[in-house]
């Protein structure tokens, strides 16, 4: 799975204090499966409900959520797109833990696409990117590195 450790990274990148204190985020990956395609091959998809916690953050909630969603644009763009998958993708709980710090907690519902070929003595595996919504301009929600 690659999702979980590109979130970390994306996060940790956008957020100071996560920069400052990685300890903060817990990532895990929670009811996962297997979805095999049916195809002529072992190709497969990876379907998990990636659970993202925050201990501790003094910020205020939106330092977390715009991130994730950036991520989201990009990763898992049928969050936004899908009207279903919209309404009830990204959950999230908080846990208030006194006047100036919040534990958060995230559940995002992912997939990834694998496609497995039988290369002479082993096997090659690739994993897919999203497809691209060539509409869909990335400048526009997701801040240039400084």
């Amino acid at each position: 799975m690659m999702k979980p450790n590109s979130l970390r990274e994306a996060l940790t990148a956008a957020v100071p204090d996560l920069a400052r204190h990685p300890e903060k985020l817990h990532v895990f990956v929670d009811e996962g499966r297997l979805v095999a395609t049916g195809a002529r091959s072992l190709s497969f998809e990876y379907r998990y409900t990636l659970t993202l916690i925050v201990t501790d953050f003094a910020a205020g909630s939106d330092e977390i959520m715009v991130p994730v969603l950036a991520w989201l644009r990009v990763n898992q763009p049928e969050l936004f797109f899908s009207p279903a998958q919209r309404e009830d993708g990204v959950k999230f709980e908080a846990d208030i833990l006194n006047h100036t710090t919040v534990d958060l907690a995230l559940k995002l519902p992912l997939t990834e696409r694998v496609t497995v070929r039988v290369n002479g003595t082993g096997y090659q595996v690739e994993h897919h990117p999203e497809p691209v919504n060539e509409d869909d301009d990335p400048a526009t929600w997701w801040p240039a590195a400084p």
